[in-house]
């Protein structure tokens, strides 16, 4: 055991890191941890720590809330939860927390109820999905504590809250909440008022507006980061996760994609939007209001810097920056011949979306056809919801269903100027059939929807043509300090 972090007087400045799924599962990532925690101690700066449920908790909740919906208890699922982080405790070298015995209970017997019910609302399944942070946070603070750190629990719905959805949507309310942006003073005060040199709560989780639970949707944990960082305006937030920054093309698709060093938040958001799963699209909006540095860095590597998005992020020249995908989309085609200069066609098929709780990705039209594209990171794109929006739709239009297709985007600023430069893109383009073509108002993205066997082709030669002739030396990575925002 180390001796502990010096103590931090009211006023210190806070910084928010957040560790993901990869970041907290093992004992070796949590010896990192407590060193990042020291470094920020020893540098006069207040931690307050954000974690995810360990990697795949979250989509087993899942599973075992479908099983139970089936009319089976989930008793093996839970048994392999239980050990799971058993498991991780004797790792650690821990006695495992009574209030995590508990969660587990509680998790088994609210199963237990879906399984004789066959039902379980929204309400209900933000609950149960939101176990595999409560377990991991107590864990990790159970170990902290061990080591020396002084750690505070805390409970994040008490601390973070949802905003009341305008429209009665349960499932947006409880499974896909949002917050409101914002500086809270008060919360600052209280938050300071603690002795611990260390606050660790969970992401995911908020409070529901009726006192329950709520969640930021899948990947929430980094918005619950940015939403702490804008609210305690912190020096700036951390992403601790598997990989060493953003990087010009997933490296699993393309080997030789590099780590980009700086990018400012409108460029962000496009990649996150687009496809990058480095950071989720929703936790960009709070920092940009707040003008607030994030971090990307790796928790297997905490020496590399990563790559830092910030506010200072300026460029000028037209440049196309990285490639980025997403797949298991749909594509619905409208045909509605005969509504030229009609007024409302497309008011009347975007209200049918909505009436569905569709959200639309991305919109072509053209006088006898009109095209939107549906992420399935932000609808539920089962049978039964596509079946009931296209009767719906065919009452206005001639409808076609196209899934699975993928979305392929370059992503950089002033692309339009660059275009001459993708001699493959034509090549490429000519021997496939684009189900959407989709221009950013902005010039940070053009965006081709294709049948997911062609992306990965398609994604290599934009690559090859546009990023890796054009990357700048200014965008290769040097270290940062630990800890520094610029």
């Amino acid at each position: 055991m180390q001796a502990d972090a010096p103590d931090l007087p009211p006023q210190s400045p806070w910084v928010v890191l957040k560790f993901g799924g990869t970041s907290v599962s093992s004992s070796e990532c949590w010896e990192t941890i407590a060193k990042v925690l020291r470094d920020r101690v020893e540098s006069g700066l207040r931690p307050l720590v954000v974690c995810s449920a360990l990697s795949q908790v979250s989509n087993q909740l899942e599973q075992a809330v479908l099983e139970a919906l089936t009319g089976e208890e989930p008793k093996a699922r839970l048994e392999a939860l239980r050990q799971q982080h058993h498991a991780l405790a004797s790792e650690l070298g821990c006695t495992f927390p009574a209030e995590a015995e508990q969660d587990l209970d509680e998790l088994t017997e609210r199963l237990s109820g879906i399984s004789l019910t066959r039902e379980a609302s929204p309400r209900l399944k933000a609950e149960i999905l939101g176990v595999g942070e409560l377990l991991s946070t107590r864990l990790g603070a159970c170990w902290l504590e061990a080591q020396g750190l002084s750690t505070r629990w805390l409970d994040a719905r008490d601390w973070l809250h949802a905003q009341a959805e305008p429209v009665n949507d349960p499932h947006r309310q409880y499974l896909s909440a949002t917050c409101a942006e914002g500086a809270d003073p008060e919360l600052s005060h209280r938050l300071a008022a603690f002795s611990e040199s260390v606050l660790l709560t969970q992401g995911f989780l908020v409070g529901a507006p009726d006192g329950g639970t709520a969640l930021l949707g899948r990947g929430g944990s980094d918005t619950s980061a940015t939403h702490f960082g804008d609210r305690l305006r912190a020096k700036h937030v951390e992403i601790w996760t598997d990989v060493a920054g953003l990087f010009t093309a997933d490296p699993r698709i393309v080997p030789d994609a590099q780590r980009l060093q700086r990018l400012g938040y409108d460029e962000v958001i496009e990649l996150a939007t687009r496809g990058a799963k480095v950071l989720h699209p929703r936790s960009l909006a709070p920092a940009r209001a707040a003008r607030l540095p994030i971090q990307i860095r790796c928790t297997r590597d905490p020496s590399t810097a990563g790559t830092l998005i910030d506010d200072d992020y300026r460029t000028e020249e037209p440049t196309g920056l990285a490639i980025s995908s997403r797949n298991g989309m749909a594509v619905i085609t409208m045909d509605v011949e005969g509504s030229w200069q009609q007024v409302g066609v497309i008011s009347d098929l975007a209200a049918c979306f909505s009436r569905h709780g569709l959200s639309i990705d991305s919109i072509a039209s053209s006088q006898t056809r009109v095209t939107v594209s549906l992420d399935p990171s932000a609808n539920p794109l089962d049978s039964e919801t596509m079946g009931s929006i296209m009767e719906e739709l065919a009452r206005y239009s001639k409808p076609r269903l196209i899934s699975p297709v993928s979305s392929v985007s370059i992503v950089g600023t002033h692309l339009r100027s660059v275009l001459h430069e993708m001699p493959s893109l034509f090549i490429e383009l000519k021997a496939l059939e684009v189900y959407l073509l989709a221009h950013a108002a902005n010039d940070h993205s053009l965006t081709f929807v294709v049948d997911e066997e062609h992306a990965h082709d398609l994604i290599r030669a934009l690559h090859h043509d546009l990023v890796r002739s054009r990357l700048g030396a200014e965008l290769v990575a040097e270290p940062l300090e630990p800890g520094a925002s610029h």
